[in-house]
């Protein structure tokens, strides 16, 4: 990507501490997503549990609908429908009538499903999961086509099925795949041509397993007589910024330990180990969040485009309320204000112009204040009649 232009948003898994009221920790993350709508971030990716307790969104499309209304201009996507877990064609329909709904503003984001948990409450084998997932992607795929479908597989039956509604977006609507350590994701986004969301860290070792995903994607794009492009690609990081150093560690205490106990004692793989004391010098020196100032976060974030090997379309932040909400609020603004420009052609150009007219000022300056002058002493003899 020679010219670089790197989208902003949010994936809001989410993650709330079990002791907050629930009613209210939705109406939180409803209330972030028109926060950054307004501050021009441009998309959320909203996800899909039903267990644990922590993640408590079972319906990203339902939020997705709603957050519609309550926003203007930000993309909205599932982060990630679990296709495994509900018929390919209910899936299908569903989205065809939120691309209605949304104006085109929604996204279909599938994954197998994360949480064993759920797959559990469901008597779905985990090894079955990824299978299931390509299996029913393809389908989807074929109805938002315009296709008809008859195929019969050992967990869904399609009889000469066929959506009732068109597409609102042309072709169809965007969709992506989530990848993380397994190559599963690579394979079907090169297989299918469509987007990849990274997920899984973004230390040193996890930007080369994200970089080899995206080559076999690639890979696997020409072989099928597409192009992957690099604008499709979202790679998944942490940030808590403030206007300091010391206040961005002071504001994470409010919900960092809860967020690591989660990931250790529920969440399939732990981001923090639990034999860990000090959580934010380990995220810091694994490169795995930015808890800092604005100019900590472009670093971080120019190491994620570095690290990418070519350059990403966008780069998101992992919801994660480690802070309080005010300053939660203060971080994603800072971030809007004096990050995203850097990455988004924003600073070059009106520095440029007030570079330029610094440099003109002796030379300009002198001529309009003279021509000011000249201007005040001809009225003034007018006046006088002279």
């Amino acid at each position: 990507m020679t010219n670089r232009y790197v989208r902003t948003g949010v994936f809001l898994a989410p993650f709330h501490h079990t002791n907050e009221n629930p009613t209210l920790t939705l109406e939180r993350d409803m209330d972030l997503l028109v926060h950054m709508d307004k501050l021009n971030y441009h998309e959320a990716w909203i996800g899909e549990h039903h267990s644990g307790g922590y993640e408590n969104i079972g319906d990203p499309a339902m939020f997705i609908a709603a957050a519609a209304e309550r926003t203007r201009h930000i993309r909205l996507g599932t982060g990630v429908v679990s296709l495994p877990y509900h018929h390919p064609f209910i899936v299908a329909d569903k989205m065809v009538q939120l691309d209605h709904m949304t104006r085109g503003r929604a996204m279909f984001g599938v994954g197998p499903g994360s949480l064993v948990y759920d797959a559990a409450k469901l008597g779905i084998d985990p090894a079955t999961q990824r299978n299931r997932l390509n299996e029913g992607l393809e389908v989807v795929i074929r109805l938002l086509r315009g296709e008809t479908v008859n195929q019969e597989t050992d967990w869904f039956k399609c009889v000469d099925a066929k959506l009732q509604m068109p597409n609102y977006t042309q072709p169809h609507i965007e969709m992506a795949v989530a990848s993380s350590r397994s190559p599963t994701g690579s394979y079907i986004a090169g297989m299918h041509g469509i987007g990849m969301l990274a997920m899984g860290g973004t230390s040193k070792d996890s930007m080369e397993a994200h970089c080899g995903n995206w080559e076999r994607c690639e890979t696997l794009s020409k072989e099928n007589g597409r192009t992957a492009n690099r604008k499709d690609w979202r790679i998944v990081t942490f940030a808590h910024v403030a206007e300091t150093r010391e206040q961005a560690e002071k504001d994470v205490e409010f919900g960092l330990k809860n967020f690591a106990n989660y990931f250790s004692e529920v969440a399939t793989f732990p981001i923090i180990p639990p034999d860990i004391t000090d959580p934010v010098s380990y995220l810091r020196e694994n490169q795995l969040a930015c808890i800092g100032t604005p100019d900590d976060c472009i670093e971080h974030f120019e190491r994620i485009w570095e690290g990418s090997k070519g350059g990403c379309g966008a780069i998101l932040l992992l919801a994660q309320n480690w802070a309080d909400w005010q300053p939660t609020l203060r971080s994603y603004e800072l971030m809007a204000r004096f990050v995203h420009p850097v990455f988004q052609g924003g600073i070059q150009p009106r520095v440029h112009s007030y570079n330029d007219a610094a440099a003109k000022y002796s030379s300009a300056g002198e001529q309009s204040r003279a021509a000011v002058q000249a201007a005040i002493e001809k009225h003034g003899a007018k006046r006088t009649g002279l």
